[in-house]
């Protein structure tokens, strides 16, 4: 498993908000979002769900993408990766 790293003060490039969305939506959105980027900018992904602390770093692992890291706010957390590649 990959180590959480907690972040702060990232801009990002786009924002997706999928709080309150059920198991597996932050993973599907993530794969769908990162589609939409070009290489080099930023996807700010928030959830409230716990499991993303695990599934976010290990999708970004098999997919070549870097796991920036985590902010956590008060109701959910802001994940941050960015797009490798064209």
């Amino acid at each position: 498993m990959k180590k959480v790293r907690f972040v702060e003060h990232i801009t990002p490039d786009v924002t997706t908000d999928i709080v309150y969305m059920m198991c597996p939506m932050h993973l599907l959105k993530l794969d769908e979002m990162m589609g939409k980027l070009k290489g080099g900018q930023i996807l700010e992904l928030l959830t409230d769900y716990d499991g993303a602390l695990e599934d976010i770093p290990e999708w970004c692992e098999n997919t070549g993408n870097e796991f920036i890291g985590v902010d956590e706010a008060d109701d959910y957390f802001k994940f941050y990766i960015r797009k490798t590649g064209s």
